[in-house]
């Protein structure tokens, strides 16, 4: 962070704030970013470290592995962001995800992202890993229960009727599809016990706010995530994360179906 023009150079409290969030999170990698910026977009840098560190990252309401799982999510729904994601993988084992944490992270998408977007996450996942010498034992799901069975349990636990009402609509066009609804979304990758309800939720809303266009399932899963124990407070301040990873359009969006959710529910977030 040498260089004359770098935003290094500036005494601004709330850069020298962000800038050390970001090297907490990412160690020297963050600031290097921030130097390669300096030649051609120094603001570039600075905005980066002001707001989307300073300021969204050292909001309360999340902590920081949540954050980073909020971040891998929404990038990983995004696809072409390589070295992003990278970034933010590494950044999710500083702060102390655990390797099979993120790969049930990236798992998880699947139903939502489909499987190319998430099997190029993994490609990333797996180099990161080995830069830092990690190793993961593969976690295999054994439950010898019918998969629709073990499926519809999970789906009124986590949507409720809501979600019943969902598979029902489709049996008079598509009756495999709503099986399939069941049994691989809520039977399969639902019913994965390596990641938390909570953080499975969290993960969902920040992809499906990434995905963009997806207000119908946002809202049900914003439920959802109410459902399993995340207050709207923690809603809010998901979609308030991936907005420097989706741009202000998708999370205004996003807003306005969480605040549907709530008044349906009557509920209010704390200011």
């Amino acid at each position: 962070m040498n260089q004359p023009n770098s935003p290094s150079a500036q005494t601004d409290t709330r850069f020298e704030r962000g800038l050390a969030i970001l090297g907490e999170m990412s160690g020297a990698g963050g600031a290097a970013i921030v130097d390669a910026l300096a030649d051609i977009a120094p603001d570039l840098g600075r905005f980066v470290v002001e707001w989307a560190y300073a300021d969204i990252f050292d909001r309360p309401g999340l902590d920081r592995q949540e954050r980073e799982l909020a971040t891998v999510g929404a990038l990983a729904a995004l696809g072409d962001t390589a070295p992003q994601l990278k970034f933010h993988i590494d950044a999710a084992l500083q702060v102390g995800v655990t390797p099979v944490e993120i790969v049930e992270a990236l798992v998880h998408l699947v139903p939502f992202t489909g499987f190319p977007r998430v099997l190029n996450a993994l490609g990333v996942a797996r180099a990161v890993f080995v830069d830092h010498g990690v190793t993961v034992d593969p976690v295999v799901m054994e439950d010898d229960r019918d998969r629709y069975e073990r499926g519809a349990e999970n789906l009124v636990r986590i949507d409720g009727q809501h979600g019943l009402d969902v598979v029902a609509s489709l049996k008079d066009i598509s009756p495999d599809l709503a099986r399939y609804i069941v049994e691989f979304s809520f039977g399969d990758i639902y019913h994965r016990p390596w990641l938390s309800p909570q953080r499975k939720q969290l993960v969902t809303v920040a992809a499906l706010t990434a995905f963009g266009d997806t207000a119908p399932q946002l809202a049900v899963h914003i439920g959802a995530a109410l459902n399993v124990g995340l207050s709207p407070a923690q809603v809010v301040e998901t979609l308030t994360q991936v907005t420097a990873y989706t741009g202000f359009p998708r999370v205004l969006n996003a807003i306005r179906t969480a605040r549907e959710v709530f008044e349906k529910r009557n509920l209010s977030v704390e200011p």
